[in-house]
């Protein structure tokens, strides 16, 4: 029995259908950083911090890629903090500015997830895509979330 149909459904909707996917990415990335000590959202804020390493991320702008509350930021870079993989320094170009980038720490875990060792679950949640089943989603949920 698949998972829609387990629901009930005999043909869910869109929106059930993107919501059941959700879960199982969000199951997925749970399972692939619990090794690592890290609680979903604090993967998700280490993702961002490494997508953003090449450039200056203050703690502001991380609160607002994150949509969350800017105290709720700094208690999730507090716990990465904690765990080494990342670190807080003064902003080089605004003295009142925070901001944060990865350690060595943080940076070699980024290089597993560029090398595939730590996919954060996505490899495992659309195995059954095709390469180009992948990209013709990326490209139509991408077309949603902007619009």
């Amino acid at each position: 029995m698949s998972r829609t149909d387990e629901r009930g459904d005999d043909e869910p909707s869109l929106g059930r259908l993107v919501m059941l996917a959700a879960r199982r990415v969000r199951e997925a990335r749970v399972a692939a950083f619990e090794p690592y000590g890290l609680a979903a959202h604090q993967a998700r804020a280490f993702l961002v911090v490494l997508r953003w390493s090449a450039g200056e991320l203050r703690l502001s702008r991380l609160a607002e890629r994150l949509h969350i509350a800017p105290r709720s930021v700094t208690e999730v870079v507090d716990a990465l903090e904690e765990k080494g993989l990342v670190r807080r320094s003064p902003s080089p170009t605004d003295r009142r500015a925070t901001v944060v980038e990865p350690t060595e720490a943080g940076r070699e875990l980024g290089h597993k997830l560029k090398r595939g060792e730590l996919t954060g679950g996505d490899s495992t949640v659309f195995a059954a895509l095709t390469e180009t089943e992948r990209g013709t989603l990326t490209r139509l949920l991408a077309k949603v979330a902007d619009a």
